[in-house]
């Protein structure tokens, strides 16, 4: 039985988060002893691993300057003053300081992996954590291997950070059976008056794109349709979302219903799944879309061909542009033959998302290692 421990920053309700919970709460017990350990004690998601999982965590919440605080020490240091356990594999499930530590570890018979979730642009965006560049570039090289959750990501990040290790994708764990079930739960919030009903979801933050979504919910009903949009989330956004709902004049019809536990009932029950983000690893929350059959339009970021198809097969892939987004919406409300081709493709594309295929691609890598 291998040892296996995945470090994160912390169990919040974050795409990462959740998909890690999903990964080791499914994982083979008998042939996996599975460690969690955050960094910081904070997150709805711990309250959901299962029992066989051994959950850790360094500080019980999180503190001001804590990546400056981690830069005075060295990774080899970070390691030995957190890991203090032996773990035939160590994984840094986050980028940046959860890397770091991770590839301070000296054993030589432990195996390190660094599990890549966001889109990185820059050199500035690799070594944000670390620091310098040239740190981030050697700590990185210290890996035996390089998972990512998108080919995109994966094109990126060798672009800015070329490392020697063995790489491959795997695509994130949704709990497939727990959402189609947990989609068919009332709802009292979405309005049955004829609208045609948008969902976005994710964290209130800007790099989401919400206040895109608001401004076209705001074009929609100038140009004549009828359309609410519902967003579900919570984040440093929130109050600005808000203000922007009132200062357009479109409050009955934009939704703000904050963080919701299953938020797969919203979306299967609503027309189409909108993403407006500027950047993304893979999307889980359109993942899960597609799992529960709802149409997706998404502007074009890390995974979204990947899951969609280069030519749309799945779904509605635009330029990254609230204009562009704005047209696919409309391209798709105009021609209702188009909408439900797209839900059936949703539902055909969803189960290659399946628990059972990504855990076992994920066992399969620790295995080999």
């Amino acid at each position: 039985m291998k040892k296996v421990l995945f470090l994160i920053h912390d169990l919040r309700g974050g795409g990462a988060e959740k998909v890690l919970v999903n990964l080791v709460n499914n994982m083979d017990y008998s042939k996996f002893d599975v460690t969690v350990m955050s960094l910081f004690d904070v997150g709805e998601n711990k309250k959901v691993l299962r029992q066989e999982v051994h959950y850790k965590s360094i500080y019980k919440k999180v503190f001001r300057g804590n990546q400056h605080y981690m830069k005075f020490f060295t990774p080899e240091q970070l390691h030995r003053k957190y890991i203090k356990d032996f773990y035939d594999i160590e994984i840094a499930y986050l980028e940046g300081p959860c890397a770091r530590i991770i590839s301070g570890c000296q054993n030589k018979d432990t195996k390190l992996v660094s599990w890549i979730h966001c889109t990185m642009k820059s050199k500035e965006q690799v070594s944000g954590a670390f620091r310098s560049y040239s740190e981030a570039a050697e700590c990185y090289k210290r890996f035996d291997k390089m998972a990512f959750v998108s080919k995109d990501t994966q094109n990126c990040f060798v672009r800015y950070c070329n490392v020697n290790s063995n790489m491959c994708v795997l695509y994130n764990t949704n709990e497939t059976e727990q959402i189609l079930r947990e989609a068919k739960e009332p709802v009292n919030e979405i309005k049955d008056d004829g609208s045609f009903k948008l969902v976005g979801t994710g964290k209130l933050e800007k790099l989401k794109g919400f206040d895109r979504l608001i401004r076209i919910q705001k074009k929609l009903l100038d140009d004549g349709y009828k359309t609410r949009t519902y967003i579900l989330g919570k984040g440093s956004e929130e109050d600005n979302l808000r203000k922007l709902a009132e200062d357009l004049g479109i409050t009955d019809s934009v939704h703000l219903l904050g963080y919701q536990a299953n938020p797969h009932k919203y979306v299967a029950k609503s027309d189409l799944f909108v993403c407006a983000s500027f950047s993304e690893g893979f999307s889980t929350a359109a993942t899960e879309a597609l799992i529960v059959g709802a149409p997706v339009c998404t502007v074009e970021v890390s995974g979204m061909k990947e899951m969609l198809g280069e030519n749309n097969e799945y779904g509605v892939v635009t330029e990254n542009s609230e204009e562009a987004l704005y047209e696919g919406i409309k391209m798709l409300l105009d021609n209702p033959d188009l909408l439900a081709h797209y839900k059936k493709q949703a539902e055909i594309r969803g189960k290659e998302f399946s628990t059972e295929k990504t855990v076992r691609a994920v066992e399969k890598m620790l295995r080999l290692l």
